[in-house]
């Protein structure tokens, strides 16, 4: 009876170091001996995001591909497998299907088993999808907040404005040739002017580079 081990972190987990690579297999090792089974090989995913789905990450097409009926597939926790709960159901029916064990040592063992595993599983993967959610939004939030108090989320430079400081601390400092140059801009946008003028007027009256009307339209709209 094969049984395969499965580990994933993200990259912001592999630089704390709480879900390691090497805990995760110390644990599913531990487990297997408990069963007086041996992890015949590992499926390691290394800074891959759990919002992927497992069948699209490197590793996890490797491990479906490889599973037979009989085998085994052990992980940490729920949250190293799976992020969305719609991933975790359907890999879950998939397997079943198949009569192949998936253990969930955060679980308590065998959630293909019986259908008070499958039940804790469904609540868990919900849960866990939300907190993913929740953690998207957070990161939302902290941006929007650096944002209204002009820091640097990092990325393209805005057009208008120029980037002062280092680090964490750089903020967005109103550059006074570009944003009389915006301020033109829309005045000639109201006049009906082309966006291909206004550009022809950004070059010859405030010595900006030439820009496409795509690019002019973009920076006038985000602006507004």
């Amino acid at each position: 009876m094969p049984v395969y081990g499965y580990c994933r972190v993200s990259t912001t987990e592999q630089a704390n170091g709480g879900l390691s690579l090497d805990t995760q297999r110390q644990q599913i090792t531990g487990y297997a001996m408990m069963k007086g089974w041996s992890v015949g090989e590992f499926f390691v995913e290394s800074g891959v995001s759990g919002s992927v789905p497992l069948a699209e990450r490197a590793a996890g097409r490797q491990l479906l591909e490889r599973l037979q009926p009989g085998d085994v597939v052990i992980a940490a926790k729920l949250d190293r497998a799976f992020r969305s709960a719609a991933d975790a159901l359907g890999t879950l029916e998939q397997l079943k299907d198949e009569k192949i064990s998936l253990h969930m040592i955060d679980l308590g063992g065998d959630v293909t088993g019986n259908g008070i595993s499958k039940l804790v599983f469904t609540i868990l993967s919900a849960v866990a999808e939300n907190e993913r959610d929740r953690i998207r939004e957070r990161v939302r939030d902290v941006k929007r907040h650096r944002a209204s108090q002009y820091l640097f989320n990092g990325g393209k430079r805005p057009f208008g404005f120029a980037i002062e400081g280092e680090g964490r601390y750089r903020r967005l400092v109103p550059d006074p040739n570009e944003q009389a140059a915006l301020a033109r801009g829309r005045t000639l946008k109201a006049q009906g002017k082309s966006l291909r003028e206004i550009a022809q007027v950004w070059v010859a009256e405030y010595g900006l580079p030439a820009l496409d009307a795509k690019s002019v339209k973009r920076i006038i709209e985000r602006a507004a």
